[in-house]
């Protein structure tokens, strides 16, 4: 029963619409009727900008890094790995479901990467940082938020199943999952990116600028 009781707080947790909040009460609009419609920190960063778009995206990061924290509210977890990992688990796919399917927000939310990999920062903080590294990585190569967060979610199985080789099951099924997930819920943003129709967010503008100059 109290498992149940801290899953849904996890839920009310994730459903806590950042973008929302920050795009009604800086610039008094809904997020999502603009750019792709969704409410997450990517469209954040299209719509409003680099400085609203990483406030967006830490306090998502946060939403899942604090739903799975939740666990130290039950004590007989804390010597049991195995039934502690199930429950973090379940704990941030709760905060997860919350940010795709925000109570406090009509059910409209966003894609949940950035509560994904919160969760995954608070379970597994060297995985998480390795993802969050590719993720930079490919933002600053190319700009593009949707790919970085494609391919730092691709990178993620990786880093579970060979890289680091973590031999705790559920860890294993739950990054191959989330792989799927994001490549399910970033389809249309691949079509795009093939089609070159996507999107770049205006983070590096002075870099951009010098090189626009050279050309």
């Amino acid at each position: 029963m109290k498992e149940l009781l801290l899953i849904v707080i996890a839920y009310f947790i994730g459903s806590i619409p950042t973008a929302l909040i920050v795009s009604k009460n800086f610039f008094g609009i809904d997020i999502r009727d603009y750019g792709s419609g969704n409410m997450g920190a990517t469209n954040t960063f299209r719509v409003l900008g680099s400085k609203y778009g990483t406030i967006v995206m830490v306090f998502d990061i946060l939403k899942g890094m604090a739903a799975v924290g939740l666990y130290y509210f039950l004590p007989d977890y804390l010597h049991d790995e195995w039934a502690r990992t199930n429950l973090m688990v379940g704990l941030g796919l709760a905060a997860v479901m919350g940010h795709v399917f925000p109570i406090f927000a009509q059910f409209k939310g966003g894609k949940g990467v950035a509560t994904l990999f919160g969760m995954m920062l608070a379970i597994q903080p060297v995985i998480a940082a390795s993802c969050v590294g590719v993720f930079l990585l490919v933002l600053f190569l190319t700009r593009y938020v949707s790919l970085s967060s494609i391919l730092a979610g691709l990178s993620l199985p990786i880093c579970v199943l060979w890289i680091w080789n973590d031999d705790v099951v559920i860890y294993r099924i739950f990054a191959v999952l989330v792989a799927a997930l994001i490549i399910l819920t970033h389809q249309k943003n691949i079509v795009k990116i093939l089609r070159g129709n996507e999107s770049r967010v205006p983070i590096f503008k002075s870099r951009d600028r010098r090189r626009a100059r050279r050309k």
